[in-house]
């Protein structure tokens, strides 16, 4: 692996060494490659840069225990290194992940459909709340969303609903998503008067709803019987 995250590294630095020469822009299409590869490749080595540093923070502050008297400057030597040791255990994780052969879909935009399962306005209400956490998550990744279609309820809610996710990565972090999720409501039964009813005689329900995820505006068909 770590061969492999050499040769990646020395790529990247002949990469940038391309993009700094004035004549670069003058072929347009190695450009727009150039730019690509070294997109794909940043992560990768942000992520190995770390890990190299990390693993000499660990070897300076061994160094440095073995000489140093003070135990208290030996105690954050020791905070160090274990902090340091933890964080090489995580970005070999993240390297084995970063270093796995990539979707050709990744880099492609996302249609995202979510719909209301059985529990009429409550179900409706749940699926607008999740329709805007997803808005909310595409901002905060700066992706563009676009709204296709909208069914929605008099006081806020949405049965079904499909939108548009623009933007880089999108797929690659937006394709695990699709399935059902399932909740649980407790729901009071009516009373005669206007006294309300314990919840000990209150009735729990579940409810659902179905997001799906897909690279390309092809219709998709799933029955909700």
């Amino acid at each position: 692996m770590f061969d492999k995250l050499e040769d990646l590294l020395i790529r990247f630095e002949e990469i940038m060494g391309e993009l700094h020469e004035p004549t670069v822009t003058n072929n347009q299409e190695r450009f727009r490659k150039l730019m690509k590869e070294q997109s794909d490749l940043t992560p990768i080595v942000d992520a190995y840069t770390e890990y190299k540093k990390c693993k000499q923070d660990i070897e300076d502050s061994l160094s440095m225990l073995e000489e140093e008297k003070d135990e208290e400057m030996r105690e954050m030597i020791k905070e160090t290194l274990n902090d340091s040791k933890k964080r090489v255990e995580e970005l070999e994780q993240e390297l084995k992940i970063l270093l796995l052969p990539k979707d050709p879909n990744d880099d492609k935009n996302v249609i995202v459909e979510i719909r209301a399962g059985a529990g009429g306005d409550e179900a409706a209400l749940f699926a607008a709340e999740i329709y805007r956490m997803y808005v909310h998550y595409a901002e905060k990744q700066r992706w563009k969303v676009e709204l296709i279609n909208v069914d929605e309820i008099g006081i806020g809610g949405m049965k079904e609903v499909q939108f548009t996710i623009s933007g880089q990565g999108a797929y690659s972090k937006m394709k695990y998503e699709s399935g059902f999720i399932v909740y649980s409501v407790y729901l009071r039964p009516k009373a005669a008067d206007v006294s309300i009813p314990p919840p000990s005689v209150w009735r729990l329900c579940r409810r659902w709803m179905m997001i799906l995820i897909s690279s390309s505006r092809t219709k998709i068909s799933v029955s909700m019987s």
